[in-house]
């Protein structure tokens, strides 16, 4: 493994991270560090060209060109985070929930500039297309989250839209399975099973999550990638706008607003925002740790683009 696979494991790593916490998104976490549309453009070659390299044995020319080495080692970052850290993540967001959104503000909040400049040019339309962006993710915050279903077939609707949601900068998955009432069985409870090895368990569940998460990584790759060579700095703006708003998603100080019963379990289906109380040294540690968040992206950048110059 040379130094540009370790780099891009790392990045991977941070992917999986990021999907792992509700409110937050690994498609930020690719954007910010580089390998964004190298990864759209990877995804969007596994097409009819690929399959035909595939059953002519030339794996050489198959894996030049759907770029198989980059997405095997941003590919194992994700995997190995998300394994990792789905059960440490677990008991952090229930002990300490409001450090944990305090820490991906901070991402978060810092990832707008990041994204932001990537904008050559701002003009009326990208103006527009970043409300568009920024309104559509603050809509998010109003949706109630519905109960949760174990369907294979609403299962492999989860998967599609988190899929969906998951490489769009700003949207985060595990938030879009929130909102459908899937995200603890999914994210938590399936994919812990899994680790222990209880795949009778894990299996039912995951399975058609993963056939609709193919199904929508593929069709969204596409568009992705024509809407990037087509109208760079109008896409760009809107997902600048999906990042700013998903901070409403992510605010930290938050008080349980709607609460329902489901399966005899209560669940809260809404929040009330709340400003932080700085006399509180719970609260100070809060504020700390988004200055932890931001500085954490501030040196990623820093040493995104000082990989980019090594591998160029």
């Amino acid at each position: 493994m040379n130094k540009e696979h370790i780099f891009t494991f790392l990045k991977g790593f941070a992917m999986g991270a990021a999907n792992v916490i509700p409110g937050v998104s690994g498609g930020t976490i690719a954007f910010i560090t580089g390998i964004y549309e190298r990864l759209i453009n990877a995804l969007k070659s596994m097409g009819p060209t690929a399959i035909k390299l595939l059953f002519k044995r030339d794996i050489k020319a198959f894996a030049a060109h759907i770029d198989l080495y980059f997405l095997i080692s941003l590919g194992l970052g994700v995997i190995c985070s998300v394994f990792t850290l789905a059960k440490v993540l677990k008991v952090a967001n229930t002990s300490h929930p409001v450090w944990v959104s305090a820490f991906f503000f901070g991402l978060i909040l810092a990832s707008i500039f990041s994204v932001g400049r990537m904008v050559k040019n701002w003009a009326p339309r990208q103006v527009l297309a970043l409300v568009i962006g920024l309104s559509l993710a603050v809509t998010l915050v109003l949706v109630d989250q519905a109960q949760q279903n174990r369907d294979p077939m609403y299962l492999a609707i989860c998967g599609i839209a988190a899929m969906c949601s998951m490489i769009i900068p700003g949207i985060s998955g595990s938030f879009i399975l929130l909102l459908m009432g899937n995200y603890e069985l999914i994210m938590l409870e399936s994919v812990n099973m899994l680790r222990l090895g209880e795949f009778g368990v894990a299996l039912p569940i995951l399975i058609p999550v993963g056939i609709g998460a193919v199904a929508g990584l593929i069709a969204l790759s596409h568009i992705l990638s024509w809407l990037f060579k087509t109208y760079h700095d109008t896409a760009v703006a809107l997902i600048t706008g999906f990042v700013a708003g998903s901070l409403a998603i992510i605010w930290p100080w938050k008080e349980a607003g709607k609460i329902e019963r489901f399966n005899g379990k209560e669940k809260i289906v809404s929040w009330k925002h709340t400003l932080p109380d700085f006399s509180t040294s719970h609260d100070l540690i809060a504020a700390a740790i988004v200055i932890a968040g931001i500085a954490l992206i501030v040196v990623t950048e820093y040493l995104a683009a000082k990989g980019n110059k090594t591998t160029n």
